[in-house]
């Protein structure tokens, strides 16, 4: 008796599941193709009384439109927008503007996204540490697998020869802003 009402229970609840996908199906027909479907990961997630992420730093920034744009064509915002820790160098578009002309071009080109996801992946390392962590002459490992330098010139600390000029504390590590593009060798 038991068996038969459960599987009674069973009918009834998928009767009404697929009653109600019907009804859905139906009221997804009548809505207009101009809406735009949710971000999906991490980076969709909205959230305005937290501490930003290392990604909504850079949003927030009119200083990183390029950066954003580069972050967005690598495929990197829901990787960047998660628990972390990273410490992320982020150029300015006037640190991009120093490259030779056409390269921030070329980069963003689709064709080219794995060259500029390592670029990027340069500019990221996983943990968070803050610029008074970092020594002349360390070298340190970088996303992409290779290593990048580091100098103190009295105050100032540099990746490279990209100077650190500013740092915000993100929810999920550093955001340390430079004045150059770290390419990597």
């Amino acid at each position: 008796m038991k068996h038969h009402f459960l599987s009674l229970a069973f009918v009834a609840l998928f009767a009404a599941c697929q009653s109600s996908q019907n009804s859905h199906s139906q009221d997804q027909s009548t809505t207009t193709t101009t809406e735009s479907a949710p971000a999906a990961g991490q980076s969709g997630v909205e959230d305005n009384d937290s501490q930003k992420d290392v990604v909504k730093v850079a949003v927030g920034s009119p200083d990183h439109t390029t950066l954003v744009k580069a972050v967005q064509a690598a495929g990197l915002v829901d990787a960047l927008s998660n628990a972390g820790p990273f410490t992320v160098f982020a150029p300015t578009n006037a640190a991009f503007d120093k490259l030779p002309a056409g390269t921030v071009e070329d980069l963003l080109k689709p064709e080219n996204k794995d060259k500029l996801k390592a670029v990027l992946e340069h500019h990221v390392m996983t943990s968070a540490l803050a610029a008074d962590f970092f020594q002349e002459g360390q070298s340190m490992g970088m996303v992409d697998g290779t290593n990048a330098t580091f100098h103190v010139k009295g105050n100032d600390v540099y990746i490279g020869e990209a100077k650190i000029v500013a740092s915000i504390r993100a929810s999920n590590g550093y955001v340390h802003v430079i004045d150059g593009v770290v390419v990597p060798k």
